[in-house]
């Protein structure tokens, strides 16, 4: 029976937590902010000390590792974990003071430095699960980091776990952990020789038991308006501001639908992620998102014909629009390779969880990943309210991955 130390994990991401990994989306440099590495140099002393092979980071701030196959099959495909260090630029990451709360009541937690902040269970009904165990919050200014600290905690228990115990039989482990995934560059210098996988698993998933095939694909558009800018004082019949246009933009688009706040499920859509700009010249930076491939085509030529019919109104105004790849659906690679993910439903099910497929309104490294070569689904760590101050998570949940982890790498060796 494979049993993970819940207070060894716990202890393990309270310590990743209070280190400020926020990416930076304003960036050019890569890592988008230096500090990522700082957790990152810290794994890799961790995974020496395990007794880990082939420890490195690079320039870039990958961290590779492997723990070495201990089975005598010869032809065992290699799989890799990953998680990201980054954390989202959405909510503070400076100063994060993890809380454990021992023997959770099933009351409401006030969180201590700013008790507007209240986790409710009225409001989280998944804390339900958790009543009479431990979790992890933050103290109420900033994010906790569970994603995808949580991920990395578990990757690193799982690999420990394995070294300690060499009798439970496995293949060549892969890990790797990445940074600025939450500002879309999680793989942009990934060296896929280097990883050396053939199938791999993100450990970047929420509820206990959740087993993610399917992401939206999702482009990036960008709307650039060219005004005309005069003294305002003689503008009369020859200004034309960017920024107004901007702003009439922005209230065509549709309100109760097309719209990440008015839809769910399948449902796709354009979300304006960003505005900056003067009088003369002004930007609206989207995101268009979909499951279908057609569709989310169909949303960018939408928002092209909303934006162009603003623009016609306008004489001398000008506009600029362009729209590039920035994931696609990872279940069209999945497809292609089912004991992937049927061998990490069947992990999970030994670690006694019920399997839930999901799809994910959103991407993961996991995404670019298939695309890259490496069919990788997602696997859930607990994470709950991520990119709030309000994040937590079930320190049962993060024993219960990692425990996924082991059992994933005794199944593959299995099958071979």
């Amino acid at each position: 029976m494979i049993q993970i130390n819940e207070q060894s994990i716990a202890e393990r991401f309270m310590q990743y937590a209070q280190i400020d990994t926020q990416s930076d989306p304003q960036s050019d440099s890569f890592p988008s902010s230096e500090k990522q590495k700082d957790l990152s140099k810290l794994l890799v002393e961790e995974l020496i000390t395990l007794g880990a092979s082939d420890v490195v980071m690079d320039s870039n701030g990958y961290v590779y590792a492997t723990i070495p196959s201990n089975s005598e099959k010869p032809q065992i495909p290699v799989i890799c974990f990953c998680s990201h260090v980054d954390t989202a630029p959405d909510c503070s990451g400076t100063n994060v003071k993890p809380i454990l709360h021992k023997n959770y009541d099933g009351g409401d937690i006030i969180l201590p430095d700013d008790p507007s902040q209240v986790l409710k269970k009225s409001e989280y009904p998944y804390l339900e699960n958790h009543i009479g165990n431990d979790l992890i919050t933050a103290s109420g200014l900033t994010l906790l980091g569970a994603d995808d600290k949580s991920g990395v905690a578990a990757i690193m228990e799982g690999a420990a776990y394995l070294i300690n115990n060499p009798s439970l039989k496995h293949g060549d482990i892969r890990i790797l952990f990445t940074p600025d995934e939450e500002v879309g560059k999680g793989t942009s210098r990934l060296d896929m020789q280097k990883l050396g996988a053939q199938f791999g698993y993100t450990m970047d998933g929420g509820e206990a038991g959740s087993l993610e095939d399917e992401t939206f694909s999702a482009n990036a558009a960008m709307v650039v308006i060219n005004g005309v800018s005069i003294h305002p004082g003689y503008a009369k019949g020859k200004l034309v501001n960017a920024l107004k246009i901007a702003g009439e933009i922005l209230h065509k688009l549709p309100k109760n639908e097309w719209a990440p706040e008015a839809t769910e499920k399948k449902q796709g859509f354009v979300h304006p992620l960003r505005v900056e700009g003067i009088a003369e010249k002004t930007q609206i930076d989207f995101i268009v998102r979909d499951f279908d491939l057609k569709k989310l085509i169909e949303h960018g030529e939408k928002l092209h014909q909303l934006a162009q019919g603003v623009i016609d109104k306008y004489p001398g105004a000008s506009m600029e629009f362009s729209i590039h790849e920035q994931y696609r659906n990872m279940k069209e690679v999945l497809d292609q390779h089912p004991q992937v993910v049927a061998y990490a439903a069947a992990a999970i099910n030994r670690a006694g969880l019920d399997v839930r497929t999901e799809s994910i309104r959103g991407g993961t490294d996991g995404s670019r990943l298939s695309y890259m070569g490496l069919p990788c689904p997602n696997i859930f760590t607990g994470m709950q309210a991520i990119h709030s101050k309000l994040e937590w998570i079930g320190v049962k949940d993060m024993a219960k991955a990692a425990e996924t982890i082991v059992h994933l790498c005794m199944i593959w060796e299995e099958k071979s």
